[in-house]
């Protein structure tokens, strides 16, 4: 699953690249982590959202609740559920990306392995979002099976969408963009760093 990916390109280069209206001064950093903002396409708009649905959750101990944890990927076998449905049916989005990572190696010293698109220096992602009373519009990343070139890292990746499939992913009824969640058949590029993996805490229902 993603938990860390790259986008670092500006707001008004995203809307370039898409066609739709700009966010104007969007606060997101280069590298996006759950719980934090990040930049979607929705709407006709790019908009700063925060990356991760909140889950309330409860002390095993006291049973008070505890800070909301950001469910920031949503696995395509589970759009179905009271979870995830409404803003699949309702509220698809396109995330631009740079890069995500994965985490690689033995526990404890685990380092960060970059996946893009070779020649490409953003792609969209298949995203969903809803309004949310903890943290305003938030946003989720579909999940897909991995391809071969990175199984032997993770079994999952983000659904990347090609440009002429964009319209069916946000407009198109639910079974059409049902059908647009599909295994990355292209190559990706793959860079392999010394750098250290860390990510702030994050959950995948």
């Amino acid at each position: 699953m993603c938990n860390l990916y790259r986008m670092r390109k500006s707001s008004e280069e995203v809307a370039a690249w898409s066609g739709v209206m700009g966010a104007g001064n969007a606060n997101f950093a280069a590298e996006v982590y759950p719980g934090y903002p990040g930049l979607v396409i929705a709407d006709g708009a790019v908009r700063a959202m925060t990356w991760g649905f909140p889950l309330s959750l409860k002390s095993k101990k006291t049973g008070k609740a505890l800070k909301p944890k950001p469910v920031n990927n949503a696995r395509e076998d589970k759009l179905a559920t009271p979870f995830w449905r409404d803003s699949f049916t309702r509220r698809r989005c396109l995330i631009p990306v740079t890069a995500w990572a994965e985490a690689e190696g033995q526990p404890g010293r685990m380092t960060r392995t970059w996946y893009s698109l070779p020649g490409d220096d953003l792609f969209a992602v298949a995203g969903i979002w809803r309004r949310t009373e903890e943290w305003g519009d938030a946003y989720s990343m579909v999940m897909v099976d991995g391809c071969e070139q990175m199984a032997d890292v993770h079994d999952r990746m983000p659904t990347i969408l090609r440009r002429e499939d964009w319209p069916g992913w946000i407009h198109g009824p639910p079974e059409v963009a049902f059908g647009l969640i599909r295994v990355w058949n292209g190559p990706l590029f793959v860079e392999r760093t010394d750098e250290l993996w860390f990510k702030p805490q994050a959950i995948t229902s």
